[in-house]
């Protein structure tokens, strides 16, 4: 078994009206991860996330962290920690160096350090700006560099690229990759959305109504992926549905292509010479495969 940074047996927690918002969950983020925590939204990832950072009193289950039980170990553990949970908590007065000087008399860090996570995230040169005058991804980046000043193991972001545009997705990505590589920082990230956040991750774990859907690394997620059906464009879509059944081939007409079934290779090229000797034109015939989006809505909805 790898070194694991957070491992949870068996977590479950109720709401006062008995709802299951966390149903037997056992998780498993190994050290030096980007470990993405996904599900639709209300599947129960900030649910989980606040018991594993104790926001939330533990009702039943065991939660370990760094090898330690988290009840015995509640101070030692969270000193090792950074995180950011839902929005970020910054004064909109003051700037994002007031800002941490806030933060680094709790955590005793040194003056260098603000110099160091300010460069971390990218904003070295904010100057004398105000926080309440930050975009978005910029809250996003003084939140995280937060929760970097005492240097911490281990990083947990609740949806941080919630409300970002597309260039401050890939900003955010990017900045999490380098802490990663170069802080050997393991990352525990929750989101609602897979396409965004395989470009980044190296394990995964999908969540839906509370159950644990699927977990391990991200190639063993990919290997789901299959070709489901092949795609054909033709001159005579009606006639060609003719000719594939001459074959044994049922195929039906959607959006202008004659959509098949998974076929071999060696198929598929019988199937293009007969197109063409009843003067069929072939203009594409191509496979399709279900994307990882895809198979992430296959689990969540079956």
């Amino acid at each position: 078994m790898p070194n694991l940074i957070v491992e949870t047996q068996r977590l479950t927690h109720k709401f006062a009206n008995d709802e299951i918002a966390v149903n037997d969950i056992n998780l498993q983020v190994p050290k030096g991860s980007i470990y993405g925590f996904l599900g639709p939204n209300g599947a129960g990832k900030t649910t989980t996330l606040k018991l594993i950072l104790g926001l939330l009193r533990k009702q039943s289950g065991q939660i370990l962290l760094f090898d330690k039980p988290f009840d015995s170990n509640r101070v030692a553990s969270l000193k090792r920690i950074g995180s950011l949970i839902e929005s970020p908590s910054l004064y909109g007065h003051l700037t994002a160096t007031e800002n941490l000087r806030v933060w680094q008399k709790v955590y005793g860090s040194p003056n260098s350090r603000l110099i160091e996570v300010l460069q971390l995230v990218g904003l070295p040169n904010v100057g004398k700006k105000k926080a309440s005058q930050f975009s978005l991804g910029m809250k996003q980046r003084l939140a995280i560099a937060v929760a970097l000043l005492h240097s911490p193991s281990l990083l947990v972001l609740d949806e941080p690229t919630n409300g970002l545009d597309p260039n401050g997705i890939i900003e955010m990505r990017e900045m999490l990759r380098a802490l990663s590589q170069q802080q050997g920082i393991t990352i525990l990230i929750s989101s609602h959305l897979l396409a965004e956040i395989e470009k980044l991750v190296t394990d995964v774990a999908v969540i839906n109504k509370g159950k644990l859907m699927f977990q391990g690394a991200l190639p063993k997620l990919m290997e789901m992926q299959q070709s489901t059906a092949v795609h054909l464009e033709t001159s005579q879509l009606e006639k060609t549905i003719l000719v594939l059944a001459n074959l044994g081939v049922s195929a039906e007409i959607k959006n202008e292509f004659v959509v098949l079934p998974h076929l071999p290779k060696e198929m598929l090229a019988e199937i293009n010479k007969a197109l063409v000797l009843e003067s069929i034109d072939v203009y594409r015939m191509a496979p399709t495969q279900n994307d990882l989006e895809s198979i992430f809505m296959d689990m969540v909805n079956n």
